[in-house]
């Protein structure tokens, strides 16, 4: 079985090449990130005649989630139980299901922006949040794994230049702290292989020619549970499908499962 996770950065704007690398791919469950799009205007669709259901969490603008499924899609939850508002709203920044035999979550963490802005502390009440949530799942025999854009890089490792990153979000100790804390309810985190050079980023700039000069980071993780970890056959990222006109500026993380 073939899981992946994928930030598509707009799924109006991807969908040519996001159909193309489903069919290419073999993926039997898709945690998407960043839809950008209202639910009314997710291309569901087009992806069931592609053989996917679809679960969307999705009010426009800059975030929304949804999770794609070619071998079952039940006990949907939109959102994040408990989890924190901002400006008022809970935005789309979670989605969970059972696809088959495994339960899975996608989400979008919020940026944080810069360290002094309200929206680094929303980050890390968010984070706190989905530790909480998740916890149930996580302690269940079903295997489990939560999937997505954490928007923190776990090491100095998974940033092309430390240095450059100083002071800034994505790398602070609270920000690793905060997936410390949600792998301490039972979880792994699955550590993907690059499929070029000798470090896994998923994300790349569009700026400055960093793709082509792999500056990147890896911010794409999945944690999983005992039963899930286990499973796990391999894990990779999809560099190829970061290349050329109209790709996102993440990679897919992929999972591959014996179940």
């Amino acid at each position: 079985m073939r899981i992946a996770t994928y930030n598509v950065n707009s799924i109006t704007a991807r969908l040519p090449r996001l159909l193309a690398w489903l069919e290419s791919s073999g993926t039997d469950v898709l945690c998407i990130q960043e839809t950008k799009c209202t639910a009314e205007q997710f291309p569901a669709e087009a992806l069931r005649e592609a053989g996917y259901e679809s679960a969307v969490n999705a009010t426009g603008r800059w975030n929304g989630v949804a999770l794609l499924s070619r071998v079952g899609l039940a006990d949907v939850v939109t959102g994040l139980p408990g989890g924190p508002e901002y400006d008022g709203v809970q935005e789309p920044r979670a989605i969970s299901a059972t696809c088959g035999p495994l339960r899975l979550w996608s989400v979008y963490v919020p940026n944080g922006r810069e360290v002094e802005h309200e929206h680094y502390a929303y980050k890390l009440r968010w984070l706190e949040a989905l530790r909480k949530a998740v916890a149930a799942d996580a302690a269940a025999s079903l295997p489990f794994a939560v999937l997505g854009d954490f928007n923190v890089a776990p090491t100095d490792e998974d940033v092309w230049d430390p240095a450059l990153f100083e002071g800034a979000t994505h790398v602070t100790p609270a920000e690793r702290a905060a997936l410390a804390a949600l792998e301490a309810e039972g979880l792994s985190e699955v550590h993907p292989r690059p499929l070029k050079y000798d470090r896994a980023y998923t994300f790349w700039d569009y700026r400055e020619l960093r793709f082509p000069k792999n500056k990147g980071m890896r911010i794409d993780l999945t944690f999983g549970n005992a039963p899930f970890t286990a499973a796990v056959k391999d894990s990779y990222v999809d560099r190829e499908e970061r290349k050329g006109k109209g790709a996102s500026d993440h990679a897919p993380v992929v999972v591959d499962l014996d179940l």
